[in-house]
């Protein structure tokens, strides 16, 4: 997926629109900055904004995840490959956030034991070795919180109950009991709780 070419059309569309950048930008509900973004071909639209963009630029969905107006004769076929392509591109996204996740966690962990084994285990003024180990406290714990953000967005959790996969709430992650990335949380598709696994695919 060409997202220089898909950010050029979505320029092109929005001019023939006569939209400003801003003007795009309100009526989807975000910042200009991010329009901006995808027309310089550095991100490609969030999937939740897709529908609403093509709606505002007058362009299917194939439109833009092809970044030019398709001809109906080869409508079908094009929207399959785009589809399988962007499930592809977004599976292999997740894969290398939840991977992420785990560096972050892990690095998390050494600034936080560190500073506790060097006040431990050299000599030093009581005050000194306070400051020190709580030193390592907050890069942790900011370190914790972006790991968990990274699962929470990252593939989705399946329901143990009924089989429905979702992404929750930051708030429902950070509030679950764990183990690993398997969490015992509330399926908003049958309303039960279940240890739901994390999974990196919809279906």
């Amino acid at each position: 997926m060409d997202q220089v070419k898909i950010g050029k059309f979505i320029a092109d569309c929005r001019k023939k629109a006569n939209l400003t950048q801003m003007q795009l930008a309100e009526k989807l509900g975000i910042t200009d900055r991010a329009i901006s973004k995808w027309e310089t071909g550095k991100s490609l639209p969030d999937s939740s904004l897709m529908l609403s963009l093509c709606d505002i630029l007058g362009i299917t969905v194939n439109d833009l995840l092809s970044g030019e107006v398709i001809e109906m004769d080869n409508y079908n076929k094009e929207l399959e490959n785009k589809l399988l392509e962007l499930v592809r591109q977004k599976e292999e996204s997740d894969k290398r956030l939840l991977k992420l996740e785990l560096v972050v966690g892990i690095l998390s962990m050494v600034v936080l034991f560190v500073p506790i084994l060097i006040g431990a285990l050299l000599p030093m003024e009581d005050w000194l070795r306070l400051v020190l180990v709580f030193s390592g406290f907050i890069p942790a714990f900011a370190g914790f919180f972006v790991a968990l953000r990274i699962e929470q967005m990252a593939g989705y959790y399946a329901c143990g109950e009924c089989g429905h996969r979702y992404v929750p709430t930051y708030k429902a992650v950070n509030r679950a009991m764990h183990m690993g990335r398997t969490r015992y949380m509330c399926c908003p598709q049958c309303g039960k709780k279940s240890w739901q696994k994390k999974v990196l695919t919809k279906e």
